[in-house]
């Protein structure tokens, strides 16, 4: 990816989804991942597992709060903070116009996003759904929102 990504991740309790997000976050070459939280961090024997190296070849940095991060990334000057998030007032990732250097967070997948973290972030942005269930894994929503972002610039 040409353009500076950071992904934040709010509180993921799975070590596995958190390394499967590091081998997204490398194949479309975003920048560097944020865990905040328990969010699994390297070094960590079940993240290295999936992530199959990615952690070595992706920034990885913590913050004690997805609040944390996003005050953080605002004096970084991060453009557009964006939650990514099952939200009424969403806007469909395929649809919106994005702007560089942004961060994506993704959230717990039983707790979503802190709400003192949603309110604030710039957008929320969400992936269609069309099927009975109103979510997806939060790798996979990742692997969208982020192929999504890859595709626009093209």
């Amino acid at each position: 990816m040409e353009k500076k990504i950071t992904i934040v991740l709010d509180r993921l309790r799975s070590a596995h989804n958190t390394g499967n997000i590091f081998r997204i976050a490398d194949a479309v070459g975003a920048e560097e991942i944020i865990a905040c939280g328990y969010t699994p961090m390297p070094p960590h024997s079940k993240l290295a597992k999936t992530a199959m190296n990615t952690d070595k070849t992706v920034k990885c940095r913590h913050a004690e709060t997805s609040i944390d991060a996003v005050d953080m990334l605002r004096k970084e000057g991060v453009k557009q903070i964006i939650a990514v998030d099952t939200a009424e007032n969403a806007v469909n990732a395929w649809e919106f116009e994005y702007q560089f250097p942004l961060a994506l967070i993704f959230g717990n997948e039983a707790l979503g996003i802190d709400e003192k973290t949603l309110q604030k972030c710039d957008h929320i942005i969400d992936l269609p759904m069309v099927g009975f269930k109103e979510s997806i894994n939060v790798g996979n929503a990742a692997a969208a929102v982020l192929y999504a972002i890859l595709a626009k610039q093209s």
